[in-house]
């Protein structure tokens, strides 16, 4: 798929976000993503941890010009960025979001909400960002040379990339989303990272930090319908994670087996640092 071809799903990704109408496949799903995975995250503690790895990696931004790229009306550390920030750019295809955000940044100087297309550079000509923050965002590209290039191209020398994405690197995730597939809404934007795809990102930048999480994890909710105490339940389930999230960051291998990655990726020519 070329540049001018993901311009154009880019369009009906825009009207599907600002509409958010969803097929009953694609509502399913996201009772299953948003209920029973987000609640596995919640009650493991595996949400805060990865904001918190976020801010972390984040650090000081009081002289950094930042980019939230794809954050819709606002995720997570949005507020906390455009407060925080030398310079704020919340970016996104839907004005609905967008018009949201502004409402929650007004009062900051430094900080804007804008609507654009990343890869349109008439659209978003912006550029020399410290960071990019890309909080599951990167898996919307099929090209992944095109987002690549791009974000080369917007960094600053020296730049950062944080991103949280979907992996599809697991047999039995693979299978359920092969199935699914076919019924999905969103699918023309929806690329959870196949092996090739890492390498790709690899390839062109260096990472130096990485965790996996819902790995073993991803099986917690079984362990619901076993006759055991709630506190013997969370143990086994911070137990699983926190195998899931040392061993991920140590090995690719054990990677591809957990259903979600966090990256800090470096712009390449510096990668010596």
């Amino acid at each position: 798929m070329d540049l001018e071809e993901i311009l154009e799903v880019n369009k009906k990704q825009k009207e599907f976000y600002n509409t958010k109408q969803k097929n009953f496949a694609t509502k399913i799903w996201s009772k299953i993503r948003h209920g029973l995975l987000a609640n596995i995250r919640k009650e493991i503690g595996i949400s805060n941890q990865i904001y918190a790895l976020h801010k972390e990696w984040i650090g000081e931004v009081k002289d950094k010009k930042v980019l939230d790229l794809g954050c819709f009306s606002g995720n997570h550390l949005s507020v906390y960025l455009a407060e925080n920030a030398k310079e704020y750019i919340g970016l996104d295809l839907s004005d609905v979001g967008i018009k949201k955000l502004n409402q929650k940044i007004l009062h900051l100087k430094n900080a804007k909400g804008v609507v654009a297309d990343f890869l349109s550079d008439s659209d978003f000509p912006d550029s020399d960002f410290d960071i990019i923050y890309a909080y599951g965002v990167l898996h919307h590209f099929q090209n992944v040379d095109i987002i690549i290039n791009k974000l080369n191209q917007k960094l600053a020398s020296g730049g950062v990339v944080i991103s949280y994405d979907p992996l599809e690197t697991n047999f039995s995730v693979k299978l359920f989303r092969t199935i699914y597939r076919p019924f999905q809404s969103d699918k023309d934007w929806e690329w959870p990272f196949t092996k090739k795809t890492f390498y790709k990102f690899k390839e062109n930048f260096y990472i130096q930090s990485m965790y996996g999480v819902l790995g073993k994890t991803k099986w917690f909710f079984l362990i619901n319908i076993i006759p055991m105490s709630k506190e013997r339940k969370m143990k086994l389930g911070k137990k699983w994670h926190n195998q899931d999230w040392v061993k991920s960051s140590e090995s690719e291998r054990y990677m591809f087996n957990c259903m979600h990655l966090t990256m800090k990726m470096i712009k390449k020519e510096y990668s010596h640092q």
